[in-house]
């Protein structure tokens, strides 16, 4: 039957075999209008092209990522995660299987460390070397949970944990080295490797013990929690930890910093981070190849006379792609992005310092929509490329994007909000039945790019809908990849690449410059192969 253009269902009304009733709802859109006319030997053929572009299980990391998942283990903060960016993250959901809440005392421990880290002012006797912000902070916790809930998980169970009872568990652990050698064995059995994600937290407990600014150093009636802890943590060390607590903090401080440098030299990622978009990156232009999805997105937009959420999506898709590409942000950054609408007078500078966030605002003195966003609204805010001074863009009005911004505000980001209270940035999600909050948090943004990806970016080769061949899914940070290494290409600049997303040349060297070498070598060539033209006998 046909499909009609606001429809995001199953295209058929038979359940595809080895598809669960969500994939069918996002996955057999994919399907052309004629597959239950089609042969069977078709059928499977199209069902195994969709499972292995578009299913994330379907590749040799993603199998271990699902396996990982269903064995969860963390350990969770629900009255402190989401504290700041959103309140009612967590409070009275249900916890995923496999996790557990962190005991009352931890849980305090946790509640003590955010009030160090994240306090305007530090207390005149506890000194602190940096500030977490809201992000850092639920980053932390994160972070942490896993740490404890694989400490605490038992080590006949499917986790295979270092079999910690749970009212033992305690910050001081952090201050032997064999628990935190043994987190390390564990997590590389688990994982098969190690990565950056263990170099980071030995870089958090190594601030943590630091003699002068550690909150944990400044913390000693922790020691008082700490227990033996069979295979783990003996009597005899507790006490030399009580005895001496500032020498157990600097001693654990110097061998978290060499085991971060030791598995630094060792980690590995996970995967490929540029294999989605390959195809795109290999490109001798990979913005003009890039770009052909805004083209697509378009030329497929519902008639908003009758598909009036589905036109308004597909407006969304649009801006979220253009401003991807335009201003180079991170998810973060360009998710919280403010709106000041034409006629309103543009948030204060020290209002959007403090709420770290940007805002699209419309100048009357340079006649266009502009972004302003202060340093503290991206991650790497103390980087060389904003040097104290806030970020300023003029959008380009070019094929036609201010008109597509105009309408967006005037109609389509009306219709995605309802009626609910508006959360002021300029990216809302729809607001189903039940639920009040429009805002969109890293999962909603990621998970609609990925599906604008899916629907506009893949080409699909059973049904014609689709922009590049070979591209597979991905979330909003390959855009930068794409201007990075498109700048990249075209100058064989670093800094100039930077510049695309306001980073620094080393980052950019550091994580770029593996698509260079062929440009440098094409370059020269240039130069050098003419003169074996020179002089040269006639053919």
């Amino acid at each position: 039957r046909r499909l009609a253009p606001s429809a995001a269902c199953a295209l058929v009304a038979r359940p595809a075999p080895g598809f669960s009733h969500p994939e069918r709802r996002r996955l057999l859109y994919h399907l052309p209008d004629d597959f239950e006319q089609r042969s069977p030997a078709q059928q499977v053929e199209i069902l195994a092209w969709v499972r292995r572009t578009f299913r994330s299980e379907d590749s040799d990391y993603r199998r271990r990522q699902a396996t990982a998942t269903a064995g969860a283990y963390g350990i969770r903060f629900p009255e402190h995660q989401g504290w700041k960016t959103s309140p009612r993250a967590t409070t009275g959901r249900r916890l995923r299987a496999g996790t557990r809440p962190a005991p009352v005392a931890l849980s305090n421990e946790m509640g003590d460390l955010l009030a160090f880290k994240t306090a305007t002012f530090a207390a005149p006797d506890r000194p602190r070397a940096s500030v977490w912000s809201a992000a850092t902070a639920d980053l932390r916790i994160e972070h942490l949970g896993l740490f404890f809930g694989a400490v605490a998980g038992d080590p006949q169970g499917p986790v295979g944990g270092l079999g910690a009872p749970l009212e033992a568990l305690t910050f001081a652990l952090m201050l032997f080295p064999a628990v935190i050698d043994d987190y390390l064995e564990w997590r590389s059995r688990r994982r098969g490797f190690l990565t950056v994600w263990e170099v980071d937290l030995l870089i958090c407990i190594a601030g943590l013990v630091h003699p002068q600014t550690g909150w944990l150093a400044q913390t000693p009636a922790l020691a008082a929690r700490l227990q033996p802890i069979p295979h783990l943590v003996r009597a005899d060390e507790i006490a030399a930890v009580r005895g001496d607590w500032a020498a157990a903090c600097a001693r654990i401080a110097a061998f978290a910093e060499m085991r971060s440098k030791e598995v630094k030299r060792i980690c590995r990622r996970h995967h490929d981070p540029f294999e989605p978009i390959v195809v795109v990156l290999e490109a001798d232009r990979p913005l003009s190849v890039y770009r052909r999805i805004a083209d697509e997105i378009r030329a497929r937009r519902p008639d908003a006379r009758h598909h009036r959420r589905a036109a308004a999506e597909n407006a969304r898709a649009y801006l979220m792609f253009r401003f991807a590409l335009h201003l180079g942000f991170r998810q973060r950054t360009l998710r919280e992005l403010q709106v000041c609408p034409r006629g309103r007078p543009p948030t204060p500078a020290p209002e959007l310092d403090a709420a770290r966030r940007g805002e699209l605002r419309w100048s009357e003195r340079l006649a266009g929509w502009e972004v302003v966003a202060p340093p503290s609204a991206f991650k790497n805010a103390a980087s060389s490329y904003f040097q104290g001074r806030q970020y300023q863009l003029r959008l380009p009005d070019v094929a036609g994007l201010y008109d597509e911004i105009d309408a967006y505000l005037a109609v389509h980001r009306r219709v995605l909000l309802g009626g609910v209270k508006d959360p002021g940035t300029f990216f809302v999600k729809q607001v189903k039945a039940g639920r009040a909050n429009a805002a969109m948090n890293d999962t909603d943004f990621y998970s609609a790019w990925r599906a604008l990806i899916e629907r506009y970016g893949v080409y699909n080769p059973y049904t014609g809908r689709g922009a590049i061949a070979g591209l597979l899914p991905h979330g909003p940070h390959c855009a930068r990849h794409v201007l990075a290494t498109h700048v990249l290409k075209q100058t064989g600049s670093f800094e100039q690449a930077g510049f695309a997303i306001q980073d620094n040349a080393r980052a950019v060297e550091q994580y770029y410059g593996r698509f260079l070498p062929r440009e440098k070598a094409a370059r020269s060539a240039q130069l050098l192969d003419p003169v074996w033209a020179e002089g040269a006998p006639d053919s």
